[in-house]
């Protein structure tokens, strides 16, 4: 079953490689696609509701600043090769997602325990949530479907640096970790964790299209130019941050310190993961209360969501890999 794992888990890689590139081909040629066609600026729109189409009165945000997202009733004659491939792409991706959950599942029936007991296991289980939750998300809103290629390329990179840094073999838990805190603990850290990482893909490209906007025409600015429309991009980065902050709260505040007293006799220890997650914890806070804060630029409460993804990635490389304390469970099976 392990080695049935590692199989899986190498075609799940594969099929997101192959899904990336998939959404690349919508990405440079779907200009002419529905999503393609979603990002028009507002005259464009009056021109267009002069012409008799119809534009939809809830697609455009009061407080919302060009370009605006907008539909029309006009269908193409002929259905766009771009969207055809970025369809393709969807598709790949949901094979990839069963792939990875497959190989969790084996990984998980190999060790006869939950499959995220050491640094390998929790990175596999956290891209896994964050790519369910991208599939999640373009299917309820096909109009974002061009950041695939970004949420995918993060996958390959997270998944990529799981296997070359943190590949550890099946094994039992260390003591430590047998416990039922181990499942509540550790999972809500995970699904918070894997939605913060999808939602950081909006946030990084939101900067850019804003950018692009202003009249920035330099990399990586450039890249903002097929993608959904600022405002669009910074609503989809606050709600999966809005979202995912409660279950990263009950995980690390909560669950972590009932945890460690039980297991430790006390609730802080000023050990390097509880002060990163702290760190994380009062970053992403930071970035909701700016974020709710009207005198705030959306684009400097952005930055604030990337710093705590920064955390993150320091909380879950340079803490397991450079620090030693009570959560060095980086090699342990």
């Amino acid at each position: 079953m392990a080695e049935l794992s590692n199989q899986l888990m190498a075609a799940a890689v594969l099929a997101y490689l192959i899904a990336m590139v998939c959404y690349a081909g919508e990405y440079a040629f779907g200009k002419r696609s529905r999503i393609g066609r979603a990002a028009i600026r507002p005259v464009e729109a009056k021109q267009l509701v002069g012409a008799g189409a119809t534009v939809p009165a809830d697609t455009v945000p009061a407080d919302a600043v060009p370009p605006v997202v907008v539909e029309t009733s006009e269908t193409p004659a002929g259905r766009d090769r771009g969207e055809l491939v970025g369809r393709i792409a969807v598709g790949v991706n949901v094979l990839a997602v069963l792939l990875h959950l497959g190989g969790l599942v084996t990984r998980g029936v190999a060790a006869d325990r939950m499959p995220w007991g050491n640094m390998y296991e929790y990175i596999l289980s956290t891209t896994f949530i964050a790519s369910a939750v991208w599939i999640g998300v373009v299917l309820a809103r096909p109009a974002v479907r061009h950041l695939g290629l970004f949420a995918s390329l993060a996958l390959v990179v997270m998944l990529g640096a799981a296997t070359m840094i943190a590949y550890t073999p099946v094994g039992p838990l260390v003591p430590a970790l047998n416990s039922y805190w181990f499942i509540i603990h550790v999972s809500t850290i995970i699904i918070g964790s894997g939605i913060f990482l999808i939602g950081a893909v909006p946030a990084a490209m939101f900067l850019i299209r804003n950018g692009y906007d202003e009249g920035k025409r330099k990399f990586p600015y450039t890249l903002g130019k097929h993608v959904p429309a600022a405002v669009t991009l910074e609503r989809l980065t606050f709600r999966l941050h809005a979202f995912a902050f409660p279950l990263f709260t009950f995980g690390a505040l909560i669950a972590g310190p009932i945890w460690a007293e039980a297991s430790w006799g006390r609730y802080w220890g000023w050990d390097p993961k509880e002060v990163w997650a702290f760190i994380s914890w009062v970053v992403y806070a930071g970035y909701l209360h700016a974020r709710a804060t009207p005198s705030v630029k959306r684009t400097v409460a952005t930055w604030i969501a990337l710093l705590g993804f920064v955390t993150m990635l320091m909380n879950l490389f340079g803490v397991n890999l450079f620090f030693e304390g009570l959560h060095s469970y980086a090699n342990a099976g």
